[in-house]
């Protein structure tokens, strides 16, 4: 019989009802001799409701229904030794085929025995192998190398060893013309686990997959919504264990209401934003392009204030400064003036003397390559999770927020190849330099609030106070990657970032007169007129 499901449209309110309901109680059902039409629930629904407790009292109560599986909870990985045997034999083909094509691959399972058979239902059958030859192209799409990609493998075995323990006693407990299973994935998934759900909606079943915290991990075969709904509840909670017995504490209509206050005022696309709402999230930088006088009228801006502020469930998107200042101004009261704004800022660093950082030298390769991604880029949990990480005494947000900042530097290298030096020389040297913060630089970032007061580091170099450094151009591009303001002066206007970074990537405001030897007096020179007189006289 030849199965057409169709796609219910459902949202965070209705979702679970449509779920419990047997295909035959849904609308757009009919049945002929030849084939079925029916409505199937095949959604992403991330997020929670305002009540946690309600939240998970209607998943427990929606696994106690007839035909609903909590797929997530009881996963079988057992397979009989002859036919892991087999699919062993198939693997070592395919190695040594390295053109072999999707198709044929399917045919030498069914050849081996691997697909499971049903004689009284051949138009399953046939489904069966079209669909899982559907999701091995679309892993092949997704990944270089394709049965060759070392993860392959194990996608392979597990998704064979799901259709048997799984797929086929659904197919033999259900009669598929009146229902077919009600699967409901909660949490985190593996790639596997991401291919199998894929290949069960595919087959036309009911699949609703839950994250509390709004992760989407199906996103990777589905970016387009093209096979899933997806649906966000108002709010997200923490992950918690799916509940197997009734949670008691019922939250009261008043805590309900106070949630969804909280909710509108601190939505991530709302103007009002409570205190460190951001805390988990990464900060992504925005350089903004700016005149001289602009500088001066951003700094003092909280960062929600600023163009191109945005945020959502992952990232807070923080429009930054990144600015070079060559000469003073003809007006020096002026010129100090604005000076004395940004280093008077209770959360800005002034940086005299140089080189600021101590240059790394370690040799820290098998360090970088170990914290790799398959893509070939540092990734931060790995790295977080490594045994030379030595940010772990920050709050996880910070430390997340830290080691993804250290990826997008090193996967986009801003700084200057020396003679010689290839990119992946220009990566391992910024990454050897980020994972040694100073302290009191880390100490400032402990104090950044994402949406507020942005912290600054003002450097002043006259070029009489040492020279600014190639390692602190990198410790530059990593703040500024992080989302902090620099702003570097430099009254000769001799070249000191340019050396390492190219003009693109900051702004330089060029003033009127080039100065020498011009001490710091961070503004708090006394410009009135009794003191020019007293000067005079003394």
């Amino acid at each position: 019989m030849k199965r057409e499901p169709i796609t219910m449209q459902v949202d965070y309110t209705n979702w679970a009802n449509e779920l419990a309901k047997p295909i035959t109680d849904r609308s757009d059902y009919y049945q002929t001799e030849e084939d079925v039409q029916y409505s199937r629930v095949a959604a992403r629904i991330l997020g929670a409701g305002f009540d946690e407790t309600e939240y998970l009292l209607s998943l427990y109560l929606l696994s106690q229904q007839p035909h609903v599986c909590v797929l997530s909870e009881t996963l079988d990985k057992t397979m009989p030794n002859d036919r892991f045997q087999s699919i062993q034999k198939i693997y070592h083909v395919i190695q040594h085929e390295p053109g072999l094509s999707v198709n044929r691959f399917v045919a030498f399972l069914e050849g081996a025995e691997l697909l499971p058979k049903y004689k009284k239902d051949p138009d399953f059958n046939r489904l069966v192998r079209s669909a899982l030859i559907d999701v091995f192209s679309l892993f092949q799409a997704n990944h270089a190398g394709s049965f060759s990609h070392p993860e392959f493998r194990r996608v392979f075995l597990d998704i064979v060893k799901w259709i048997w323990n799984h797929l086929d006693p659904w197919v033999k407990e259900t009669p598929i013309e009146q229902d077919v299973p009600h699967v409901i994935w909660y949490g985190d998934m593996s790639k596997s686990q991401v291919y199998f759900l894929y290949y069960l909606i595919l087959l036309g079943m009911d699949v609703v997959i839950l994250h509390p915290e709004g992760k989407d991990d199906f996103r990777e075969v589905d970016p387009e919504n093209k096979w899933t709904v997806r649906a966000d509840y108002p709010s997200t909670m923490k992950m918690q264990p799916f509940p197997e017995e009734e949670p008691k504490r019922q939250g009261t209509v008043a805590y309900r209401a106070s949630k969804e206050i909280e909710q509108v005022l601190n939505h991530e696309g709302s103007a009002f934003y409570k205190p460190w709402q951001f805390r988990n999230h990464l900060p992504v930088s925005v350089i903004l392009k700016t005149t001289y006088d602009e500088v001066f009228l951003l700094a003092k801006e909280k960062a929600f204030i600023r163009p191109g502020f945005s945020a959502d469930a992952e990232e807070v998107k923080i429009p930054n400064l990144f600015a070079k200042i060559s000469g003073v101004s003809k007006n020096r009261k002026e010129y100090w003036e604005n000076m004395n704004r940004l280093t008077s800022c209770s959360n800005a660093l002034t940086i005299r003397k140089f080189p600021y950082k101590q240059e790394g030298k370690a040799n820290n390769q098998f360090h970088y390559r170990h914290a790799l991604n398959k893509e070939g880029l540092l990734d931060p949990k790995k790295m977080i999770e490594s045994n030379w990480w030595q940010y772990g005494q920050l709050h996880d947000g910070l430390q997340m927020g830290i080691a993804a900042a250290i990826s997008r530097m090193c996967a986009h290298p801003k700084l200057k190849p020396l003679s010689g030096e290839a990119e992946e020389d220009v990566q391992l040297y910024l990454f050897t330099q980020a994972i040694t913060i100073p302290q009191e630089i880390l100490n400032l970032l402990q104090t950044f609030d994402y949406s507020q007061d942005i912290p600054k580091i003002i450097l002043y170099n006259n070029e009489k106070n040492g020279d600014l450094s190639r390692a602190d151009a990198a410790l530059l591009l990593m703040l500024s990657e992080f989302g902090l303001d620099i702003i570097l002066y430099n009254p000769p206007g001799h070249n000191d970032l340019e050396r390492f970074i190219d003009k693109q990537y900051f702004d330089h405001h060029l003033l009127e007169d080039m100065v020498f030897d011009l001490p710091f007096n961070n503004g708090k020179k006394d410009h009135s007129i009794f003191s020019r007189i007293l000067k005079q006289i003394f």
